[in-house]
Parts: C-alpha cells; structure tokens; sequence
C-alpha cells in the first residue's frame, strides 16, 4: 500500500512503536473505517492502523478522485473514537499505551479542516493514578456539544462509568464519576442537533444505562435502565427526531439486529448475523426521511437497509450489496445528499461505493481508491 506520511500532523508527540509482527500500514482489525464530509463539501475516510491513522481525501465535491492514502502518525493507541461537530470539526479520542503493560491516557486531537494536519495529541489523563487500575480503563467514547465542547466517556476499573468536559475556556474540567456499575466498555455518545448529549452503556447483567443531559455541556443526568443487551461492539446511535434518539445493535443470541427509542419496544428488524459495528445514516430518499443501515456479515458480506425514519416496524428489508469487506463499513451524504458507502478491502484498500440515480437506495458499484 503506498501510504505516506502526513507533514506537521504530529508536532508534540512520537508516533507508538509497533508490536512485533504488525503492519503499520493495514487498518486495525475490527474497526472498518470512518465516512466524514467536511465544510468544505468533501468527504475523508480515516481508518487506525498500529501506527497511525490513515486518510484517504475526496479531491472534489463532485468527483470520483481521491488522495491518499496518507498514514499519520498518533501516539500508540489500542482503540480510537471519532466524531464530528456541528462546526464540521472532527474530533479523535484514543485510549494511549506508551507499551503493551505500560502508562495508559486517554489523548484528543482535532482536524479542523479538510485534509489539513491535525492538532498535537493532548493528554486529557485517566481517572485513576495507581497505574495497574489506570491499566483497567476502555477505550473512550466521545461527544461534541453544538457549542463545540468535547465531551470523553469511559469505563473504569469496577465497572464505574466517567466523564471528562471540555471548558469553554479550552481546559478540561475534573473527572466526574457517573455512578454506574458494572459497566461494559463499548457505550453509545450521540450529541443531538440542540446540543445535549446522551449516553448509553451496556452492563454485564443484560441491561443497558442511560444518561442524558439536562441542557446543553449541562450535568448528565440518571434516567432509567432500558432492558437491552446489545452485542460487544455493535451499539450505534442516531438522532431521528429533535432530541430524539433511535438506537441500533445486534442480539448476542441470534445475531439479527434490533431497534429502540427509549421509551418505546424494542423492533425486530432481521437482517444478522452482524459483525462490528452497525452504520446509521439519516438521509432523504425520493423526497421522504429515511435510515439507511448497514452492517458485515462474519463473511465479510456487506448488508444494506433503509426504512422511514422512526418507522421500522412499517417494513424494512435488507440486500446484499455484492460488496465484501475487511471491517464493518461506514455511511455517510456526499455534497449533493446521496449516499456514499465506504469499505475496506482485505489489504486495506478504501473501497466506495455511491447512491445511483435510479429512485430508492440503489447503489452503484464501488471502486478503489
């Protein structure tokens, strides 16, 4: 793969040194890639790989062209968070090893604009100070209020859920402990169009808990726990209507996914059995709001949905795309509101895929870039 190195990307910070026998170049297994379109109109692909991140760069809103990929270095990280603000930033969280048994922290950085470096990797720390405790800590989600301010999730030793915020002044406040017990580490942060955030953590006992915050980079508050067990790693959330989030994953037992409102049942919508993580995208199709989803199979198989938004229970029907990938696959609107699929090829090449013109979702084949 000719991956090269991104300049100025790491001002502060020397990139992690690979275990022995990893390939610094092929994306981290598991994690698939991330779909972003910037301010600019154009959309990046990022995907981790044991020394960096790799970034692929739509050249124009409206072409098929694109750089990369371009492999920037990151301190060492084993699991990276990213989201984008309403502003178009996208925001990177990582859980940092300086070695396998070493000090661990949680480090952020930004891209403020499209294929520019990003900033240094700041340390936002890690709520435990003994170091073997510290060790214990997962892998951060995070969050961006409307006003820009990050928010970083994680899970402890014992099980405990914390939070750290961004300040308006650009300094992080304290770890602020949100009392949750028993906690797994894979949770669901979705910052609504207003500016709250919600959170939501499975537990080891086949429940799922929820926070949600009172008003926007406000306190999270308690609500009650919602009888779910999603599958390790298959969690994803997405706003559906103002302030309103609809929540996707996959059944442990039967592998077929499953939708929820808070609030509301829980909707059987087939389509399993899922591997990683579930794409959610709320897009218009032919005039109408529609979720379109789409997941891999353990064969490698892409699946593709689409339904009214919030009427999952009036019919959704999933199709094999004929695409194959390495990683789960992501989802996302390109310039002119289509949708653009991006996967990985088993070595590690990006792979999109873009909406048709026919009416519905028909999506063309994809191309390597």
């Amino acid at each position: 793969m000719g991956a090269r190195s991104g300049r100025g990307a790491m001002r502060a910070e020397r990139p992690g040194a690979a275990a022995p026998g990893e390939d610094v170049t092929r994306p981290a297994a598991g994690e698939g890639v991330r779909l972003l379109l910037g301010r600019d109109h154009r959309l990046t692909a990022i995907a981790r790989t044991a020394n960096g991140l790799l970034r692929w760069v739509q050249r124009r809103p409206d072409g098929a062209d694109w750089e990369g990929p371009e492999l920037i270095a990151t301190p060492r990280l084993t699991g990276l968070s990213v989201t984008q603000g309403a502003d178009g930033f996208v925001h990177f969280a990582g859980r940092r090893e300086t070695e396998p048994g070493g000090t661990v922290a949680v480090v952020q950085a930004v891209q403020y604009q499209t294929g520019r470096p990003l900033t240094r990797w700041r340390s936002t720390g890690n709520p435990h100070k003994e170091p073997e405790r510290a060790r214990s800590v997962t892998d951060p989600g995070i969050a961006v209020s409307a006003a820009g301010l990050v928010h970083v999730f994680l899970v402890r030793a014992g099980g405990g859920v914390m939070m750290r915020q961004e300040a308006a002044d650009g300094q992080w406040r304290s770890w602020n402990a949100l009392k949750g017990q028993l906690a797994r580490g894979d949770l669901a942060a979705v910052a609504s169009a207003s500016g709250r955030i919600e959170l939501l953590v499975p537990d080891t006992r086949g429940r799922t808990m929820r926070w949600q915050q009172s008003e926007p980079d406000g306190e999270m508050v308690r609500c009650p726990n919602i009888h779910i067990a999603p599958g390790a790693g298959t969690l994803v959330g997405l706003e559906t209507a103002a302030d309103r989030v609809s929540y996707y994953w996959a059944d442990p037992a039967t592998g077929s996914v499953l939708a929820h409102r808070p609030g509301e049942w829980v909707i059987p919508l087939g389509g399993g059995p899922v591997d990683g993580r579930i794409a959610a995208l709320r897009v218009a199709l032919d005039g109408y709001d529609c979720t379109v989803l789409a997941h891999r199979t353990p064969e490698g198989d892409v699946m593709l949905a689409a339904c009214a938004t919030e009427n999952e229970a009036g019919g959704l029907w999933w199709a094999p795309t004929g695409e194959r990938s390495a990683g789960p696959p992501a989802l996302a609107r390109d310039a002119y509101g289509r949708v653009v699929m991006a996967t990985l090829g088993d070595e590690g090449d990006l792979r999109i895929a873009v909406q048709s013109g026919e009416p519905g979702l028909v999506m063309g084949p994809s191309r390597r870039v």
